[in-house]
């Protein structure tokens, strides 16, 4: 276990990223979830009346899920599968699936790492990452899929303090022509990466990837 994931472990408590006062419904898109298997998601209206009609039960609920999760769903995006010897699958975040333009707030106190625009289909679209300072051990959480009008006015350093609204899950296709939810990783070191880094691995790099990016329900604590 890393120092990090002991001290978010015993961290009291975290501001809600999402604070829309729904319920959440955990979303399952391995190959467990037998619907996935005879459907093509591969059009994003199609894929968002499935998730937020269908699963979400009219966008009653939030969805939420995603860590560690082999997913089917990313055999229709090439985003994921240019390496055809290593498709990536594996899933390093958590995902809260909610409507376009929910607000974002910041789970704890932060300065601004760096953001972009990763625009390509599947990508993360705006994104935006956090980094913060627990008992002397930095750490950072990275938001994709956000609104474009999310990175208005931002700047690397710029302070953002706990419960603060500094963000919005966006609409597609801006966010990476996704249905609208909100990819939340959380990542010990961030290397050279700036504005971006990777939210899907391949198997075999998947124990790597898993301890450089710890559960983010470490942070989230939501009961689905």
């Amino acid at each position: 276990m890393s120092e990090l994931v002991r001290l978010l472990r015993h961290h009291p408590a975290f501001t809600a990223i999402v604070q829309n006062g729904k319920p959440y419904r955990k979303l399952d898109f391995t190959a467990g979830n037998t619907g996935l298997l005879t459907r093509d998601l591969s059009e994003t209206t199609d894929f968002n009346a499935y998730v937020f009609n269908e699963l979400l039960s009219g966008s009653t609920f939030n969805g939420i899920g995603g860590y560690d999760e082999d997913r089917v769903i990313y055999r229709h995006r090439k985003h994921f599968t240019t390496d055809i010897e290593k498709p990536r699958s594996i899933h390093l975040g958590v995902d809260i699936w909610a409507e376009a333009g929910t607000p974002l707030y910041a789970p704890l106190d932060a300065t601004v790492h760096s953001f972009a625009f990763n625009d390509h289909y599947g990508d993360y679209g705006p994104t935006i990452i956090l980094a913060h300072k627990l008992s002397g051990i930095t750490f950072f959480t990275l938001y994709g899929h956000l609104s474009l009008s999310s990175l208005e006015g931002l700047h690397e350093g710029k302070t953002i303090r706990a419960g603060e609204r500094f963000a919005a899950i966006g609409p597609y296709p801006e966010n990476g022509d996704w249905p609208p939810h909100l990819h939340f990783q959380v990542i010990r070191d961030m290397g050279s990466y700036r504005g971006d880094f990777p939210g899907v691995c391949n198997a075999a790099d998947r124990g790597y990837y898993l301890d450089l990016c710890p559960d983010p329900e470490l942070i989230l604590r939501i009961k689905a």
